[in-house]
């Protein structure tokens, strides 16, 4: 300590100098990461009445700044630009003053960069804290001052990518109402996933389910121990029967309808995220679909854009918090960006040649009856279809971080392809989702039969934005290394971030996103049979999958039937790779009733089958006269068997 203190002239060293020993104290602590600011040691021979804090008027980015600290800190600081003033204060030097703030006390001391900043704020008493954190902590103070000299450093690179976030800030006042929308319908959509979940959960995830949860659990423990709910978080850890998963759905969905109806959004949604992501988890093949991880990332990101109060009207005084809307307008740019980019980074000629849609609406997991029609447009329809596709998903994104009008476009050209995709396919909930990450694009103007509030002064119900500045940052950082990553970009980014990303994986909430990277050019279906001799097959019908090629297809969005899913993504690859495959085989043969209720029929009502198969079919639409003629949806040719027969051992 002694010799900490040692460069330091005994004028500046008295007992309520606290803040000016705090640079130059945590910087003897970290001499080669943080320097000190030579400023502790000056001493000004006329100071001001009041502190002053100087600054650089040619920066477009101080200027910024000091409007903002000006707020906060009111009449108590005076704000000077330093060449008027620097006349005032010869003895600092004016490369000093060209480098960072000084702030100069009445009693003639000067101190500079973090220190200069805290201190002048801790003058408004909402931001004491952080001051007080600077002169009891070294290390916080450290910190403080070489994260200070960083963004003094690079201000020019600073200020550009804090733009969209500025952005946000001015806008926040006029997204009440449409974040207020946002969060009642992400409330609505998690309440339709855990209906869904919970009618199956049973049949996925149950004790007589295809992949039971406790099995799960007990195998993982055995590998990793200890570190088993660090890697696998879920609830189902302390409670796992089939009582606890139906108990975690039936939760979900209220606590999804309480928060559909504004009550308690932060408890609720954070609940919600706290619970879905239990359940994904536990649920193994059957809950790792790109729209679970979506609606977590989103859920975790509402959390933080939800008001602190136990009610959240629409007609609310409070004010979203820019840094969660921004989170959620980058989130809509990745997904829309990435949708389009990976399908041609895949190098798919289906996609190069603008001809994917000639096989899509046949080919894609569950179609419904609109896609036969879909199927029987022009190829020129088709291809002009793959155009506004891509211009969609690749230029609109851009738009997100415009003006009031491009946002409005950007938004307009999403929800129609949502509309286009949702009304030609079953895609669960996916395509709600994505349209409802549009609402923070449209501001409040959009719905004239809103009438703003009288103007009073908004009750503190949001977040602190000097608590989120910090999270945000970490969640741009760390969703840009995703990003940069799906796009093949390669960056240095440091282990430490690396290491950082790969311990919050399991926690599903900074995702990569690209759908239908390579185009399935046909339809491969697994038909399943049972048989109690091995002579006489007979074969199970799924609900929603195709199967008997009379059957139309049908509505099924927003519920995700996900066996059947399942099923399909089982057909293009082998049943090796399938292992789960093998299990359904096994509880059909056992009679589950769980994994029963999940199919549309079952061939065995008075006992179950002795042997199992599964047949590999080849599948198209029939055409307009192939249809007259038979009344069929589909048209099917055996193509080989999928797996050997299977009979369980005694």
């Amino acid at each position: 300590m002694t010799s900490a203190l040692s460069s330091i002239p005994a004028a500046v060293v008295k007992p309520d100098s606290a803040a000016t020993l705090a640079t130059p104290l945590s910087c003897a602590m970290f001499p080669r990461v943080f320097p000190a600011h030579d400023s502790a040691a000056i001493r000004v021979a006329a100071p001001p009445a009041r502190p002053t804090l100087l600054y650089d008027p040619a920066c477009g980015f101080c200027r910024r700044q000091v409007r903002r600290w000006r707020r906060i800190a009111g009449e108590a600081i005076a704000f000077a630009p330093y060449p008027s003033a620097a006349s005032s204060y010869p003895e600092i030097p004016p490369s000093n003053l060209a480098r960072s703030v000084h702030l100069v006390r009445p009693d003639g001391t000067v101190t500079s960069g973090a220190a200069a900043v805290l201190e002048s704020l801790a003058h408004g008493k909402a931001r004491r804290w952080l001051f007080a954190l600077y002169r009891a902590l070294p290390p916080f103070a450290a910190i403080s001052e070489w994260i200070y000299a960083r963004v003094a450093a690079n201000r020019g690179l600073v200020s550009a990518l804090g733009r969209p976030a500025r952005q946000c800030r001015a806008d926040a006042r006029r997204y009440r109402l449409t974040s207020a929308l946002f969060l009642r319908g992400l409330g609505l959509i998690y309440a339709i996933a855990f209906a869904s979940l919970w009618a199956q959960i049973d049949g996925l995830a149950g004790s007589h389910g295809i992949l039971p949860a406790q099995q799960l659990l007990d195998a993982v423990r055995g590998q990793l121990g200890d570190r088993g709910p660090a890697l696998f978080p879920t609830l189902c850890w302390w409670w796992h029967s089939d009582l606890a998963l139906r108990a975690l759905c039936a939760t979900g969905t209220a606590l999804g309808i309480i928060a559909a109806l504004g009550f308690a959004p932060v408890a609720c949604l954070a609940l919600l995220w706290l619970l879905y992501l239990s359940l994904c988890t536990v649920g193994g093949a059957f809950m790792n679909f790109q729209w679970d991880a979506l609606l977590l990332e989103t859920g975790f990101l509402a959390i933080w854009l939800a008001p602190l109060a136990l009610r959240h009207p629409l007609r609310s005084r409070w004010i979203p918090s820019p840094m969660a809307l921004f989170l959620l307008r980058w989130l809509l740019f990745r997904l829309m960006l990435l949708s389009g980019a990976v399908k041609l980074l895949s190098g798919d000629a289906a996609w190069w040649n603008l001809t994917a849609l000639d096989t899509h609406y046949e080919t894609q997991p569950l179609p419904n009856p609109l896609s036969w029609y879909a199927h029987q447009l022009p190829a020129s329809v088709d291809r002009a279809c793959v155009f506004v596709m891509f211009a969609i998903e690749l230029a609109a994104p851009f738009l997100i971080f415009g003006t009031r009008a491009a946002r409005r476009i950007a938004a307009g050209a999403f929800i129609a392809l949502m509309f286009l995709i949702f009304v030609t396919g079953n895609y669960t909930f996916f395509n709600v989702l994505t349209a409802l990450l549009c609402l923070p694009l449209i501001d409040d103007r959009a719905f004239p039969w809103f009438k703003r509030p009288a103007p009073r002064p908004a009750r503190p119900v949001a977040w602190n934005p000097w608590l989120l500045a910090p999270i945000g940052a970490l969640l741009f950082v760390l969703s840009t290394q995703q990003c940069t990553a799906r796009l093949g970009l390669r960056f240095p980014w440091p282990k430490s971030l690396l290491e950082l990303q790969a311990a919050l994986a399991p926690y599903r909430s900074i995702n990569s996103y690209g759908l239908f990277a390579v185009m399935t050019p046909t339809r491969p279906e697994i038909i399943l049979e049972g048989s109690r001799d091995g002579i006489e097959w007979r074969p199970y019908e799924f609900r929603w999958k195709p199967g008997d090629p009379g059957r139309a297809p049908g509505f099924v969005a927003p519920h995700q039937p996900r066996l059947d899913w399942q099923m399909w993504f089982a057909a293009l690859g082998d049943a090796r790779h399938n292992p789960w495959f093998f299990r359904l085989a096994a509880r059909l043969i056992e009679g589950s009733p769980a994994v029963l209720a999940l199919l549309g029929t079952n061939p065995f009502p008075d006992a179950p089958p002795k042997y199992i198969r599964a047949r590999l079919f080849q599948y198209r639409f029939t055409t307009p006269s192939e249809r007259r003629q038979s009344g069929a949806w589909w048209h099917r040719d055996e193509l080989r068997p999928y797996c050997p027969v299977i009979q369980l051992r005694e």
